[in-house]
C-alpha cells in the first residue's frame, strides 16, 4: 500500500467517518446532524488519507463567504504528532482565504490556535440535566417552528449568528428525532429552539430568545420532548449570566467547556440573546 499522504475533498460518505470519528472524541453528535452540516458548504470539508486509509479530516465550512467555521479537526490517535494533522489544518485555512474564521476548541488547544490568528472571545460551557417529572409548562405563544415562515426564521438567526444561513437551517430544523419551536407573539418571532437526538440523550441547540422568560418558556416545552431520566445537553456561552442561572435552575452540571475564538474582531452579535449554541462543529 502506498504510504502517500493526501487531502482531500470529502464526500458525503467520508463525512459519516467524520462524524463517526468526533463521537469517539465525546462531542456528542447528533444522529442526523450531517446532512445539514455537508449541504452548508459541500466543499469546505478535507479528509487526510495515507494511502486509501482515511487518518485526518477538518471542516473548514464557509457562510456566503462572509463567515467562516472550522471543527471536526481530528487525527486518528495512532497517527498523531507525525505532522498529518497540521496539513489539513492548513489546508483548511486556505480555503477559508481572507474571511472572518471562527471555531470552538478544546480549551487544551488554545495557545496553538493563537499561532494560527486566533484570539479568544470567551468560553463555552455544556451542561447536563435529566429530570424524573416534567413540569405542565405550557405557553400559547409556542408554535412550531413550519408554523412561522421560513424568511422570519433565517431573519431572527441572522441577527444572533455571524452570518446568513438558510442552507444550514433549512434541514437542520427538519431532522428526524428532533422539534422546533419558536416564541411568536404579535406575529413578531422573539426566539426559537430545537431538540434533537444525540448519540447519548438528546441536546438543546440553538436556543435564542430576547430575554431569560422566553428563553425558559422554550427551553421548559424542549425538555418535554425527551423522555423521564434521558440526558439533556445544552452549550452556553457563559458570557450569558441569564442563561447561566437557566441551567443552574435546573440542576444542570457542567461537563466542559471550549474556547470560542476568531481570527477577526467579535462578530457583534447580542450573546444576551443566546442561552444554546447551536452547534460546536458549525458554529
Amino acid at each position: 500500500m502506498s504510504n502517500t499522504y493526501q487531502i482531500k475533498t470529502m464526500g458525503r460518505k467520508d463525512l459519516d467517518i467524520a462524524v463517526e470519528w468526533i463521537a469517539k472524541e465525546g462531542w456528542n453528535p447528533g444522529l442526523n446532524d450531517a446532512d445539514a452540516f455537508y449541504e452548508t458548504d459541500p466543499d469546505g470539508y478535507f479528509m487526510g488519507f495515507l494511502g486509501s486509509e482515511p487518518i485526518s479530516c477538518i471542516s473548514a465550512v464557509s457562510y456566503g463567504w462572509k463567515f467562516g467555521f472550522l471543527g471536526f479537526y481530528i487525527t486518528k490517535p495512532e497517527y498523531r504528532g507525525k505532522g498529518y494533522g497540521i496539513q489539513v489544518w492548513n489546508k483548511a485555512i486556505d480555503y477559508l482565504g481572507n474571511q472572518n474564521i471562527g471555531l470552538d476548541g478544546v480549551v487544551a488547544q488554545q495557545e496553538n490556535y493563537k499561532k494560527s490568528g486566533f484570539k479568544l472571545a470567551y468560553h463555552s460551557i455544556r451542561y447536563e440535566g435529566k429530570w424524573i417529572s416534567k413540569s405542565k409548562y405550557s405557553s400559547a405563544n409556542i408554535v412550531e417552528i413550519s408554523k412561522i415562515p421560513f424568511e422570519q426564521l433565517v431573519k431572527y438567526d441572522s441577527q444572533l449568528f455571524p452570518a446568513t444561513r438558510p442552507e444550514f437551517l433549512r434541514l437542520w430544523i427538519k431532522q428526524p428525532k428532533c422539534l422546533a419551536i419558536g416564541f411568536l407573539k404579535n406575529n413578531k418571532l422573539q426566539g426559537y429552539g430545537m431538540v434533537r437526538k444525540c448519540r447519548t440523550g438528546f441536546k438543546i441547540g440553538p436556543l435564542f430568545a430576547d430575554n431569560e422568560s422566553i428563553a425558559a418558556q422554550l427551553f421548559n416545552n424542549l425538555r418535554k420532548f425527551v423522555d423521564d431520566e434521558t440526558p439533556v445537553f445544552l452549550d452556553i456561552p457563559e458570557v450569558n449570566k441569564a442563561a447561566v442561572t437557566l441551567v443552574e435552575k435546573y440542576q444542570m452540571k457542567p461537563m466542559f467547556e471550549t474556547a470560542r475564538m476568531y481570527t477577526k474582531r467579535v462578530p457583534e452579535i447580542e450573546l444576551n440573546k443566546i442561552f444554546g449554541v447551536t452547534t460546536f462543529e458549525l458554529g
